[in-house]
């Protein structure tokens, strides 16, 4: 293994194990000594990387984001029209905060105000789902005009983070059942007349069948 193949696996080590600890304990309990001792380095090693905890956490959620636009960009290329692709991409969001422990930190790193960065996950989905819902529009298949469509996004993102929030106190939040009656409920107000039929709320078996999407 070269110099530069044991330095990144050294920070992907760290950016783990800094995910572990924020989503434990949060940005604010979490130190530099326990991400550096979860990953089997020494201090020195982490500071080689990362100059302060911030910069830890900036990394974190730009991996999180990564991750999320990689798992976004599958679903979107697997899709049938724009509703049933955002369906589909809230089942597979579902599935990287139950299982990726760096999303999850990521999320709740941008969801907290003591380590704001940038980079925010929440604004992130937010223009997924705006994106999705103007594609719906543009498809004949919202039941609803542009002021409406903004109120159905906030609506959408907010019950989705809401999941992710619920979920660390009960994993049922983020189940399929979950997210699956979140879109039994909402498909019949966003979609238009004759749209609905053809929409599935637990996702298209072609997406959940991609081994490219993590499942939980």
């Amino acid at each position: 293994m070269t110099k530069q193949e044991r330095a990144t696996r050294t920070r992907d080590a760290l950016i783990r194990s800094a995910a572990e600890e924020f989503d434990r304990h949060g940005y604010a309990l979490a130190t530099l000594s326990a991400i550096s001792a979860r990953a089997g380095v020494s201090p020195g090693a982490l500071h080689f990387h990362f100059e302060n905890k911030a910069a830890v956490a900036e990394a974190v959620e730009q991996e999180a984001c990564a991750a999320l636009r990689r798992t976004a960009r599958i679903v979107y290329g697997r899709r049938s029209n724009a509703l049933q692709n955002l369906t589909d991409t809230t089942h597979a969001l579902a599935r990287l905060l139950r299982d990726d422990v760096v999303v999850r930190a990521g999320f709740r790193l941008s969801c907290a105000d003591d380590s704001r960065t940038e980079l925010s996950l929440r604004q992130e989905w937010q223009s997924c789902v705006q994106q999705r819902l103007a594609e719906a529009a543009d498809e004949g298949l919202l039941a609803v005009g542009a002021g409406g469509r903004q109120d159905l996004a906030r609506t959408v993102v907010a019950a989705t983070i809401g999941l992710e929030t619920l979920w660390r106190d009960n994993g049922e939040w983020l189940s399929p059942r979950t997210v699956t009656g979140l879109w039994r409920t909402l498909l019949p107000m966003l979609a238009a007349p004759g749209a609905l039929a053809g929409l599935d709320p637990a996702g298209s078996p072609a997406v959940a069948d991609d081994t490219r999407i993590p499942v939980g």
